[in-house]
C-alpha cells in the first residue's frame, strides 16, 4: 500500500509540474491581452460534456462553454461523428465559397430553424471565422442596401473586437454610432424600471429619430442583442423588442439581431427573438452554429442583397469541418427539444438562485433567460444613487430602492471560490460584477444541482468574508430575480 501511495503521489507531482510549467511558459510568451487565462489558471487536456480535466488531474464543471460556443458541451458524439465523416470522405476541408454537399446540408438545416418570416425569403453570407466578422458584414450590408452610414446601437452592447463591432459596443469612435438606452429593471437608465422604463427608453429612441434637430441623420440600421450577454445577462423586455421592430420598420431602418451568443436554443427558444415574436431583417450568427468550430454567417432578407460579387469575402468562410459540426449541432438541438429543455431547467435554476438574493446582501440581482444566467454582486455598504423623481402618474408603480454599487472585486472572489470548488464561471456586466453561467444545453438535472451547490457555497464564502471586514448593512437594495 505504501508503494502504491508513493507511486500515486509521484504521478500527481509530475502532473502538477507539467501544469505549472505550461502556465509559466504561457505567461512568459503570450500577449498581455489574454483574459480567461488570467482568471482561470487551468490547463485543459480532456473534456466531455460539462466536464473538463486539467493537466494536474483536477476535474471541473464547465459553465463557460467556450463563451457559449458549446451548445452540446465538449466533444459530443454527434459532433465528433460528423467531423470524422468529413475527414474520412476525402473531401476538401477549406473551399472558399464554392458549393459543397456539406455546405448545402448546413444551409438547409439552418434555414429549417429560422423564424418563418425570415426563412421564406432569406439569403446567407458566410463570413468566417468569428462573430465579429459577421457583425462587420451586417453593418456593411445595411449601409450598401440603404445608402446611409450611421448605426444605432445600445448601451451595454457587445458585438465583437473589430473596428465597426467595437464602435457598436461603445469601444471605438471612428464609426458613426448613436448610443441608445437599453431598458432593464435593476439598473434602469431612467431610475424607474418596469413598463415605465420600457416606455421611456422607446420614446427616447423615437424622439431621436423623429426630431430634425437631434443631430442624428437617418441611420443605415439598428443592431441589438435580444439578451445582452457581456453587458451583464440582461434580457430585453419583449414589449420593447416589439416596439423597436415597429420603430425601425415604420422608418425603413433595417433591424439587425445579434444572436451570436443567444442563438441555438440558449435562451429557451431556438433564436432569442422568438420570445417576442419579432422577425429581424438581418440575423448575425456564430458561436454554437459551428458546433465548437469557427463559423460565422449573416442571414438577411433577400431585398437587402444588393452586394456585387466580392463585396464581402473571407479566406476561411468555407470551413467544411465547422459546417458539418454545425449541422449536427443544429439538428440535435432541434430534434431533441433542447431549447424547451433550456427554458424549463433555466427557470428552475433561476428560482433556486433567487434564494441567494434573499439570503446574502452582496447579491444584488439574479436574472437571465433559459440557460443564460447572471448573478450580480454589489457592495451592500455602499450607497446607491438616488431614484429619479419622474413624477409618476397614479397608475405608475412606486419607485424601487436604488441598487447598491456594483462590486467587481466580490464577483472576482466568487469566480475564484468557484474554481477552487471545481466550477468554471465567467464574469461580465458593465463593471465585471456579474457572475455568468452558460452551461451546455445537455446539462442534466443532477449536474445542474451540483453547479448550483458549488456556486451557492462560493457566494456564501465570499459573503462571510465580506461581512467580517465591515459592519452588516441593511438588506434593501432593489428588486429580486427576473426571468425575463
Amino acid at each position: 500500500m505504501a508503494v502504491t501511495e508513493s507511486m500515486a503521489g509521484g504521478r500527481h507531482g509530475e502532473a502538477c509540474a507539467v501544469h505549472e510549467g505550461i502556465l509559466r511558459r504561457q505567461s512568459a510568451r503570450e500577449s498581455s491581452a489574454r483574459t480567461y487565462a488570467r482568471a482561470l489558471p487551468i490547463v485543459p487536456v480532456r473534456a466531455r460534456g460539462l466536464t473538463i480535466e486539467g493537466a494536474d488531474g483536477r476535474r471541473y464543471l464547465d459553465c463557460l462553454s467556450g463563451a457559449g460556443t458549446l451548445a452540446l458541451g465538449h466533444n459530443h458524439p454527434v459532433v465528433l461523428e460528423a467531423i470524422r465523416r468529413v475527414l474520412d470522405s476525402g473531401a476538401p476541408l477549406s473551399v472558399l465559397d464554392l458549393a459543397t454537399p456539406v455546405k448545402d446540408a448546413f444551409i438547409t438545416e439552418l434555414f429549417r430553424t429560422l423564424p418563418p418570416g425570415l426563412a421564406d425569403r432569406a439569403r446567407v453570407q458566410f463570413c468566417g471565422p468569428a462573430g465579429t466578422d459577421a457583425v462587420e458584414a451586417a453593418l456593411k450590408l445595411v449601409r450598401a442596401a440603404t445608402g446611409r452610414t450611421g448605426i444605432l446601437a445600445f448601451t451595454g452592447a457587445y458585438h465583437g473586437m473589430t473596428a465597426g463591432a467595437l464602435a457598436a459596443s461603445g469601444g471605438a469612435r471612428d464609426v458613426q454610432v448613436t448610443r441608445l438606452p437599453y431598458p432593464q429593471d435593476y439598473r434602469c437608465p431612467f431610475g424607474v424600471g418596469g413598463p415605465r422604463g420600457v416606455e421611456l427608453a422607446a420614446r427616447w429612441t423615437e424622439s431621436l429619430l423623429d426630431d430634425p434637430k437631434s443631430g442624428v441623420p437617418q441611420p443605415a440600421g439598428m443592431i441589438l442583442e435580444p439578451v445582452q450577454g457581456e453587458g451583464g445577462v440582461i434580457p430585453a423586455p419583449d414589449d420593447w423588442l416589439r416596439r423597436m421592430r415597429r420603430t425601425t420598420a415604420d422608418r425603413s431602418i433595417p433591424l439587425i439581431a445579434d444572436e451570436i451568443q443567444t442563438g441555438v436554443g440558449r435562451t429557451g427558444t431556438f433564436w432569442a427573438v422568438e420570445h417576442s415574436g419579432i422577425t429581424p431583417d438581418v440575423m448575425v450568427l456564430s458561436k454554437a452554429i459551428g458546433g465548437s468550430l469557427p463559423l460565422a454567417v449573416i442571414v438577411y432578407r433577400d431585398d437587402l442583397d444588393v452586394w456585387q460579387p466580392g463585396a464581402h469575402a473571407g479566406t476561411f468562410r468555407g470551413n467544411q469541418l465547422a459546417m458539418a459540426a454545425g449541422t449536427a449541432t443544429l439538428t440535435y438541438v432541434r430534434e431533441n427539444g433542447l431549447a424547451e429543455r433550456a427554458a424549463d431547467l433555466g427557470s428552475r435554476m433561476l428560482t433556486q438562485l433567487a434564494e441567494l438574493a434573499d439570503t446574502f446582501a452582496c447579491v444584488g440581482e439574479v436574472r437571465g433567460r433559459g440557460l443564460m444566467i447572471g448573478v450580480e454582486l454589489v457592495d451592500p455598504a455602499g450607497a446607491g444613487p438616488e431614484p429619479v423623481d419622474h413624477h409618476p402618474a397614479a397608475t405608475d408603480p412606486e419607485p424601487s430602492h436604488a441598487p447598491h454599487p456594483a462590486a467587481p472585486e466580490l464577483a472576482a472572489a466568487v469566480q475564484r471560490e468557484c474554481l477552487q470548488r471545481g466550477l468554471i464561471v465567467e464574469l461580465g456586466g458593465r463593471h465585471s460584477a456579474v457572475v455568468r453561467l452558460l452551461p451546455p444545453l445537455t446539462i442534466s438535472d443532477e449536474q445542474a444541482a451540483a453547479v448550483l451547490d458549488r456556486l451557492s457555497d462560493a457566494v456564501a464564502a465570499v459573503a462571510r468574508g465580506h461581512e467580517e471586514q465591515g459592519p452588516h448593512r441593511d438588506r434593501h437594495h432593489g428588486p429580486g430575480h427576473r426571468t425575463g
